[in-house]
């Protein structure tokens, strides 16, 4: 005798149950580490940075000649001031690399899959910021010390010349490495601000290179007034980071970076506003 098994009229079978999905900080994270990876223009802009940060600063050396009534180099006071002549360059170049790695997304329409993804929004700001500043830190400093180290043997016997053990020498390269991640960081913040890499473009570069030009303008007693507590290399926070030694009128080297970071936090607060409370 055989029993026969039939369903009951209606009846379903129970779904299996899904395993539960949790979007932590660190898949956020990994996520962005692979986009990082993955984009040509990244290590491209990286180069270029490295390259005007070590190229420059090595062949000054190579030209200094303190005799000369003319040339690039010939006004310089110490070997650090050689070496980090092209952080203004390179600054440009990294902070353009953080405004492409958050208002790339928004010109490209990925960033509309990355907040599907991370519905909490914010990790996905800090995440950014996390690698890029993590990247650019380490390869900047690189860069100080490889320009500074370049160049040490031109400058061999010459009044100007410094070692490693100089005083105030490794908190100079270490401070331009500083200074270059942070920049990355603005230019990350004011991407996510205006979501356009134009504009953000623009205004990196209006903060940190034509405001001083613009302060020329105004009344001349604000300038000593106002100029050091901008973010910029001209006079303000920046240069303050990475001088060997103190001009009259600017700010310690503490000081400055304090500066710095204030400008920073500022501007990833705001993009951190825009990124929560407004759509994509």
């Amino acid at each position: 005798m055989s029993a026969t098994l039939t369903a009951t009229p209606g009846s379903v079978a129970a779904p299996a149950p899904k395993a539960a999905y949790k979007v932590g900080f660190g898949r956020v994270v990994r996520s962005e580490w692979s986009k990082f990876l993955s984009l040509r223009s990244t290590w491209i802009t990286l180069g270029i940075a490295v390259l005007f940060l070590v190229g420059i600063g090595v062949m000054s050396a190579y030209r200094y000649d303190p005799t000369a009534l003319r040339g690039p180099s010939a006004d310089a006071h110490d070997a650090v001031t050689l070496a980090l002549r092209s952080t203004e360059l390179a600054q440009l170049a990294l902070g353009v690399l953080g405004v492409l790695a958050t208002a790339g997304e928004y010109t490209t329409g990925l960033i509309r899959s990355t907040l599907t993804a991370v519905p909490k929004r914010w990790p996905v700001l800090a995440a950014k910021v996390l690698v890029y500043f993590g990247v650019v830190i380490v390869l900047a400093t690189a860069g100080a010390f490889a320009s500074f180290l370049g160049g040490e043997p031109f400058l061999h016997g010459k009044p100007i010349a410094l070692t490693l053990a100089s005083s105030g020498v490794l908190r100079c390269l270490f401070g331009a490495g500083l200074y270059l991640a942070l920049i990355v960081v603005l230019g990350a913040a004011l991407g996510m601000l205006v979501r356009s890499v134009a504009g953000g473009i623009s205004l990196l570069v209006v903060l940190l290179m034509l405001l001083p030009v613009f302060l020329d303008i105004l009344p001349s007693a604000w300038k000593p007034d106002v100029s050091p507590y901008l973010p910029g290399l001209e006079g303000g926070a920046g240069g303050s980071i990475i001088a060997l030694h103190t001009e009259p009128g600017t700010l310690s080297p503490g000081a400055g970076l304090a500066v710095l970071c204030a400008w920073v936090a500022a501007a990833l607060i705001g993009a951190a506003y825009r990124l929560l409370r407004s759509d994509s």
